[in-house]
């Protein structure tokens, strides 16, 4: 699908400010003008009195129509300069430029399946975005989250994945802690990339989002697993 050139700048509104894990904080903002599509990010730009600008882009959690606003995952890094507003100053009510829906890394029901996502870290937020929408709008849809993450107190939305994947029949979550407990100093490998398919089947669709090097490396495990390259979406961040 072409991606939509992106809106122009406007002004939306913190809704709502919750902690998500000790590093990062759930921000609920004014809806879109046009629905987003589940793994689409925003620009969040800031301007300093004496007229400087900082910009950086966040991928939405939030399934499309939320009526609850648009949601953003930010984790607090001590040198981010819209992260550190963000960890630090921001409150309810605060007003905030904001462009959006941007990207063609998104999934929607009329795609079909079965999908794989596999996350690493912050990665999963635009993965749960779209594991929200299978479930509001194609719960036939089969879905398996592969997300590796350091320790559990660090996993996004550990409470509501885990719920999901106990009660809701076609998703499936495989949760890798890389930092504590049996799995300590394991990674993505091929063993884990051939079980996950063993469980969903072939899939039709597959997201990968993560730092760079993380991307590479599951992307390859894909390729060599027997998905086809062009099956297989990434988005990557970090250096």
């Amino acid at each position: 699908m072409a991606e939509a050139a992106p809106t122009r700048w406007r002004t939306a509104t913190i809704r709502a400010i919750a902690p998500a894990t000790p590093r990062v904080k759930s921000f609920r903002f004014d809806a879109f003008e046009r629905p987003h599509r589940a793994g689409q990010h925003v620009d969040l730009r800031l301007t300093a009195p004496d007229g400087y600008q900082a910009q950086r882009s966040y991928s939405i959690a939030s399934a499309p129509g939320d009526p609850r606003g648009i949601e953003l995952m930010i984790e607090g890094l001590p040198a981010g300069e819209v992260s550190g507003y963000f960890d630090k100053v921001a409150e309810v009510g605060d007003a905030i430029e904001l462009r959006g829906p941007i990207g063609s890394f998104a999934w929607g029901p009329e795609e079909g399946g079965p999908v794989l996502l596999v996350g690493g870290g912050s990665g999963v937020v635009p993965l749960l975005a779209m594991v929200r929408e299978r479930a509001l709008r194609a719960p036939h849809v089969p879905m398996l989250l592969l997300y590796s993450v350091r320790t559990a107190a660090e996993a996004i939305a550990r409470g509501e994945l885990s719920a999901r994947s106990r009660d809701e029949t076609g998703f499936d979550l495989t949760l890798l802690l890389t930092r504590e407990g049996a799995t300590a100093g394991r990674r993505i490998d091929r063993v884990m990339i051939d079980t996950a398919m063993e469980c969903l089947g072939m899939p039709r669709h597959v997201f990968v989002c993560g730092g760079n090097a993380f991307v590479g490396t599951v992307a390859d495990l894909l390729v060599e697993a027997g998905v086809r390259p062009g099956v297989i979406r990434t988005e990557r961040f970090g250096g």
